[in-house]
């Protein structure tokens, strides 16, 4: 009985084996398919040339390779004059001219139409054009393009229109400074649609270390396709940051799904021209908590820290001038042994009737303009209760009651202290 146990167990080793190293084969299998296959678009080089695109040409001729002469110097003037250049030759023009693209083309036994983008030589017309274009870039920018379609959201986990549109586009001549990662390889596992709506810092200076950028925009097209071969509606909106932040939205339809790549070239303009207006306008910059080796607080929670640290201050300074007394009286007395001689300062305590923020307002800005008035301290805050401010004042008790009074308030006094209301 032995020996057939012993026997199972010297036949069982082997399928264990076999079988944890078929696990081992299909993990990573799985784990090749992740960041493996066709997925990454290399975007192209972007160069400081000037380049005008969309333009649109129809020329009749003789032959068709003479329409398309005669059509690409008309594309060249039609640039020029977009770009408002002053009034050249079509030599002068042709001159500056480094590149043609055809967008688009058909060519006919006596025509020649098309869609082209005209590419001038930034070095040759700037003496023509002066420093147009020559404004401050933004810092480096990572590019997160996301597509939702059929309640899917994607951005490199494969090949896709709206990131072939990112990457084709020529961003040489934008103020942004476009980081546009491929999308291959681990591209599609760390940048990710969940990722977009990570709050941590922590994570985004990790992914951003990553491409050398400061920040991060995410252009997002959301695509309905209304019927098979009909048109494809299309709502863009630009966010920016790690909060997510918007910076606007326009919508845009295509005739069809084979007008679309055209469609979203037209949206990447649109998209680059959202992002510059809002760095014109200081919006889009860097976010200072990325920075996690010296970090920066938002200006209004500095502004909270330093109005802490005043108000502790003043507590403290209270504190320190104020000796302690012992009194009877309703209302909390101010520490001060005897009332001051006549005409000399002396510091007490004023209770104030704030129900409100406005009446808590009202009443400090009120004390502080009564005249012999030489300073004042919140000591607390209750607003729909009773504030207490401590009031630095040139004379007696009974002077300061008065004058208060002659501000409109109601007094109740009491040996050092006053309570006060409307």
């Amino acid at each position: 009985m032995s020996q057939a146990t012993s026997l199972q167990h010297a036949l069982r080793r082997p399928a264990i084996l076999a079988i944890m190293l078929a696990a081992f084969c299909a993990l990573g299998v799985a784990v090749w398919a992740q960041v493996g296959g066709e997925r990454g678009i290399a975007p192209v080089a972007s160069t400081s040339d000037i380049q005008v695109s969309g333009v649109e040409v129809d020329v009749h001729a003789d032959t068709g390779t003479e329409a398309r002469e005669k059509a690409w110097v008309e594309a060249q003037r039609k640039a020029w004059e977009r770009l408002d250049g002053p009034e050249l030759s079509d030599s002068q023009i042709e001159g500056l001219v480094s590149a043609i693209v055809i967008e688009r083309e058909r060519l006919g036994p006596k025509r020649y139409i098309a869609t082209l983008g005209v590419v001038f030589d930034r070095q040759r017309a700037s003496r023509y054009l002066g420093a147009q274009g020559e404004a401050t870039r933004s810092a480096p920018m990572l590019l997160l393009p996301v597509t939702v379609s059929a309640g899917t959201q994607m951005i490199y986990e494969q090949r896709n229109p709206w990131q072939r549109a990112w990457a084709e586009y020529q961003a040489g001549q934008s103020r942004i400074d476009y980081v546009r990662p491929a999308g291959a390889g681990g591209d599609s596992l760390l940048l990710t649609y969940g990722q977009t709506g990570r709050r941590s810092r922590t994570w985004w200076r990790n992914a951003l270390d990553q491409f050398g950028a400061a920040d991060v925009l995410v252009p997002i097209a959301n695509l309905r396709y209304t019927y098979p071969g009909g048109p494809v509606e299309g709502t863009f909106t630009a966010r920016f940051g790690p909060d997510d932040d918007f910076l606007g939205s326009f919508e845009m339809t295509a005739a069809s799904p084979a007008e679309l790549p055209a469609m979203l070239d037209k949206a990447v303009v649109r998209f680059n021209r959202l992002f510059e207006t809002a760095l014109a306008n200081g919006t889009l910059k860097p976010d200072p908590t990325l920075n996690i080796g010296t970090p920066e607080l938002s200006p209004a929670l500095q502004r909270l820290l330093e109005l802490g640290r005043s108000v502790r201050a003043q507590d403290q300074a209270a504190a320190t001038a104020e000796p302690t007394t012992e009194s009877g009286d309703a209302i909390t007395a101010a520490p001060i042994r005897t009332p001051p001689p006549e005409g000399s300062v002396a510091l007490y305590t004023v209770q104030v009737a704030t129900p409100d923020a406005s009446a808590f307002d009202t009443a400090v800005s009120s004390v502080r303009g009564t005249p012999g008035v030489r300073n004042t301290g919140i000591r607390s805050t209750a607003i729909g209760g009773t504030s207490v401010m401590t009031v630095s004042y040139s004379g007696t008790i009974a002077q300061l009651a008065d004058a208060l009074r002659a501000r409109g308030f109601t007094v109740s006094q009491g040996s050092n202290a006053l309570a006060i209301s409307r």
